[in-house]
């Protein structure tokens, strides 16, 4: 069902398929304490019809048959997160041994079925009493997110193939900080401006203290989106610039450079966190991958009267998922072939891609979905982009955040009611591609 065929890509190259701890687990109960999003999915108008990821895909009980379902496909690994507060309900101090416990089944059940285990520190499920303290906008989050990255390194490091510190750096800033649509859901430029710091240096604080334990084969996921003017006129090029600049230039430049872009920090002024220009050198500490999240374009105009940032979305014409997103295979290509000629060298995985479809177990579009954006990363390969692997977004149909259950990315289809798995043809697609059938 795939144009594309797996030895195409290397022998080495992983496939892979990822969820996010929230979206999937349930399991409220076995100490796990509150996150963002529980009181985020509960306040009115913020979630689709107040859902909220309290039951989700029941993975908390269910990750055999999941697991199976990777292994099934063919896929070589799992990218997985852990929940914080399930591991440290407060978010600091007393360690919750029953979460301990489940991520040790989970892990081990992985292995038993030779299934890579790609572990991301944080998706997003802060918790509540770290919020308490203000969050991402409180410098001492960094010293809280060290410990807890420790704390994983040191019952899982000697299993787990690789660790990302934080999943999409951007929507745990400026989309939640600035334009208040995912939890803790603030409007304002001051917690923006440090939140989007405070990211950044709790990424490399991590960092350090993961190889203090003697961790290695770290990365962070940055999410990515390929900027585009809407006419050739000079005022719609500054803003794609612009766009470009909050989505993409910040983080890069930040992780690789070692400092943030001028026109950002301009547009920021005095809401930076006084002295952050010292954190920098640790912000930009050496990684060993890069993982890359893409889905769509965006093309925008300029627009005067938006203050400090005059981006205007507009439509661009393209076929568009249920998500309203623009399918732009190309964009994949263009991120990917960027990062390695104007920032790194280092491996890259593609840790999400993939697209939101009306319910149903036969998704052709879906499938063609996956087919051109693993073209798109052949031709990055062809380019010189050091590719090393592909993660389908996402394994099941999930809690999809402030959608609710109202958008399906899943290969596999979930009945809430029953949480009966039935996989869709996209997954029949990667499993024809990886048993070379």
């Amino acid at each position: 069902m795939f144009s594309v065929k797996r030895e195409d890509f290397g022998k080495d190259f992983v496939f892979g398929a990822a969820t996010a701890a929230y979206q999937i687990e349930g399991g409220q109960l076995d100490g796990r304490g509150p996150s963002i999003w529980d009181s985020f999915s509960r306040t009115p108008g913020n979630t689709h019809n107040f859902e909220s990821g309290v039951q989700a895909c029941d993975h908390y009980n269910l990750w055999p048959q999941d697991l199976d379902l990777i292994q099934d496909a063919g896929f070589d690994a799992y990218r997985f997160s852990l929940s914080w507060p399930r591991l440290i309900p407060e978010g600091t101090g007393t360690v919750n041994q029953k979460g301990l416990d489940y991520y040790d089944r989970l892990i081990d059940g992985m292995l038993e079925r030779n299934i890579k285990p790609f572990a991301t520190l944080y998706h997003w499920d802060l918790p509540s009493p770290l919020q308490d303290k203000g969050g991402w906008m409180n410098r001492d989050i960094a010293s809280w997110f060290a410990d807890y990255a420790a704390l994983v390194q040191q019952k899982y490091g000697d299993r787990i193939e690789t660790t990302a510190t934080i999943n999409e750096p951007w929507c745990v800033s400026f989309l939640s900080h600035f334009l208040g649509a995912h939890a803790p859901g603030y409007k304002d430029i001051r917690a923006t401006a440090r939140a989007m710091h405070h990211v950044l240096f709790a990424h490399g604080k991590a960092v350090e203290a993961i190889r203090a334990e003697g961790g290695d084969n770290l990365g962070i996921v940055l999410n990515f989106e390929w900027d585009m003017p809407a006419t050739d006129s000079a005022d719609d090029k500054k803003a794609a610039h612009i766009a470009d600049g909050i989505f993409n230039r910040w983080f890069l430049d930040g992780v690789f450079k070692g400092q943030y872009p001028d026109d950002m920090l301009e547009a920021f002024g005095d809401n930076m966190p006084k002295g952050f220009d010292a954190d920098m050198k640790t912000v930009s500490t050496p990684l060993d991958w890069l993982g890359v999240n893409y889905y769509t374009r965006r093309v925008v105009e300029y627009d005067a009267n938006l203050p400090v940032f005059p981006v205007k979305p507009v439509e661009g014409g393209l076929e568009t998922t249920e998500m309203g997103w623009e399918i732009f295979p190309k964009g994949l290509e263009n991120i990917l072939t960027r990062i390695s000629d104007d920032y790194t060298k280092i491996p890259m995985y593609v840790t999400e891609n993939g697209m939101a479809e009306v319910e149903g177990m036969d998704d052709p579009r879906r499938v063609k979905y996956y087919n051109d954006h693993l073209q798109a990363v052949l031709d990055a390969k062809s380019k010189g982009a050091n590719m090393q692997g592909y993660f389908a977004w996402s394994l099941l149909d999930n809690y999809e955040w402030a959608e609710g259950y109202n958008k399906r990315f899943g290969l596999v289809h979930v009945d809430y009611e029953t949480q009966k798995r039935t996989p869709k043809a996209s997954y029949r697609a990667f499993q024809g591609l990886l048993h070379n059938t």
